[in-house]
């Protein structure tokens, strides 16, 4: 367990923290088998939206309002409890407003974006000189992966290496390292398909679904591997979507299959499943479902054919509960801005 961190007075020049940051993709884990000691590893991508702001201030109370403001209470008194904040030294409350939220559950990395956001506030406001790493650590940030945390720091296309599991590498490194960022071409636009109605696998249940399912199969995760690093990985340098599609579909596929009795399916929502599957059919390269879903995701060359598909689906699929929205790729880390 991290040590708390004891402050003996409040240190900062800022009274103000502002910071911005947004939603990301988990396109898929490379190696669910961990023989080689190390265990998931995954591909994701910071996006430019669905968005996430919120400001911070010194106050006399601790208070929280705005979208999210119930989670955002429990981030507050974790971090407050890790930091073993002093009895009766001058240690002001956090006033905290939450002015646009990611949707929660949705599968877009919505609980470690507040996590980090509300954690780096609190680091200025109190002049902690913590990293990100050390924030997600106190905030039992990146269990798994380290895409989110990478999407809050340096945004792009991302991918990491995976939690130790042996005793001898796990010593003092639990959070997977990022191996690989990548800046995601710039004109490539994301279509996001949402069903409102059906959150993602989360907490405790997310927990209890991991240890009942089988064991991967370590020659599968070993032709996953392959195709991350000989395939994706080239194909985006070389802006190639056709190729990097094809790597994204082995993961989904595979991954989505293994998770299928955990989530009901290759895709955690029925509705989504079928928007993608027409996608598929129709010869879209690069579509899946982003972490436990129910979001969905497709992938496409320039704006324009991001345009067609999405007015396209939503003649084909006009159920109410399914939204659409079109975004890029974040290719820099949050947005922060202190105030005296």
């Amino acid at each position: 367990m991290t040590q708390p961190i004891l402050i003996e007075q409040y240190l900062s020049e800022f009274t103000k923290v502002s910071v911005k940051s947004a939603g990301r993709l988990h396109m898929g884990f490379f190696d669910l088998h961990g023989g080689l000691g190390r265990k998931f590893g995954s591909i994701g991508l910071a996006l430019d939206a669905p968005v996430l702001q919120l400001s911070a201030s010194a106050s006399e109370q601790t208070k929280v309002q705005g979208a999210s403001s119930g989670r955002a209470e429990k981030i507050l008194s974790l971090l407050t409890a890790q930091l073993a904040l002093p009895k009766g030294a001058y240690a002001p409350g956090i006033s905290l407003t939450i002015e646009q939220h990611i949707p929660e559950h949705a599968g877009l990395g919505s609980g470690t974006q507040l996590a980090l956001a509300i954690g780096t506030a609190v680091n200025y406001l109190y002049g902690l000189n913590l990293n990100t790493a050390e924030i997600a650590q106190l905030l039992n940030r990146g269990n798994r992966s380290g895409v989110g945390i990478g999407a809050f720091d340096k945004g792009g296309l991302l991918i990491d290496g995976g939690r130790a599991i042996s005793p001898s590498q796990a010593s003092g490194h639990r959070m997977p390292p990022l191996l690989a960022r990548y800046d995601f071409p710039a004109h490539w636009r994301i279509l996001l398909i949402l069903d409102s109605t059906q959150p993602g696998i989360h907490g405790e249940e997310e927990i209890a679904a991991f240890k009942q399912l089988p064991i991967f199969s370590e020659k599968l995760a070993a032709h996953l591997c392959r195709h991350v690093l000989m395939q994706a990985m080239p194909a985006l340098v070389e802006q190639d979507l056709t190729m990097f599609g094809q790597s994204i579909q082995e993961l989904q596929a595979h991954v989505g299959d293994y998770f299928a009795p955990a989530q009901g399916g290759r895709y955690a929502s029925s509705r989504v499943g079928k928007v993608l599957e027409y996608l598929g059919n129709a010869g879209v390269a690069c579509f899946g479902q982003s972490s436990w879903g129910p979001t969905g995701f497709a992938v496409f060359e320039n704006g324009q054919e991001a345009e067609k598909y999405s007015l396209t689906l939503q003649v084909q699929f006009p159920d109410p509960v399914l939204s659409w929205q079109i975004c890029g790729a974040r290719n820099c880390g949050a947005d922060i801005i202190k105030s005296k």
